[in-house]
């Protein structure tokens, strides 16, 4: 599991592991079941603190994105797909939210914005 972090990004290091982690979930890369790496193995790797990869993987335990297991390891939650579909379907619509922002500040009206949707759904359904 390749995770990277960045200095230069404003969020807190425990933040970017647990939003990669989520969306490496989220495509599929990480599958129901599949073992993370231990809590100091991903700090030794990372070469950050236990306690941040702690609080990553106990945030991402609260979310319903991984089990741990006492003796065993931390696991991708399994059987839980509604709840990831729903986190995949807000990011979503902050991306959507982001495209109409973007598209009124451009003048872009929403029937232009809708037909741009619309073509680009037909595109994608037809590759």
């Amino acid at each position: 599991m390749d995770l990277i972090i960045s200095n230069s990004d404003g969020r807190p290091i425990y933040e970017q592991i647990t939003s990669q982690i989520k969306a490496l979930i989220l495509s599929g890369d990480l599958k129901p079941g599949e073992k993370l790496p231990s809590i100091r193995a991903l700090a030794n790797g990372l070469r950050i603190s236990v306690i941040t990869t702690k609080r990553a993987y106990t945030d991402l335990e609260s979310q319903g994105f991984i089990e741990t297991v006492q003796g065993r390891g931390s696991f991708v939650a399994g059987g839980n797909m509604e709840m990831l579909r729903e986190e995949k379907r807000r990011q979503i619509e902050r991306r959507l939210a982001q495209v109409a922002a973007d598209a009124r500040a451009a003048g872009i009206a929403d029937s232009e914005l809708r037909e741009m949707l619309d073509l680009t759904l037909e595109g994608e359904s037809q590759s």
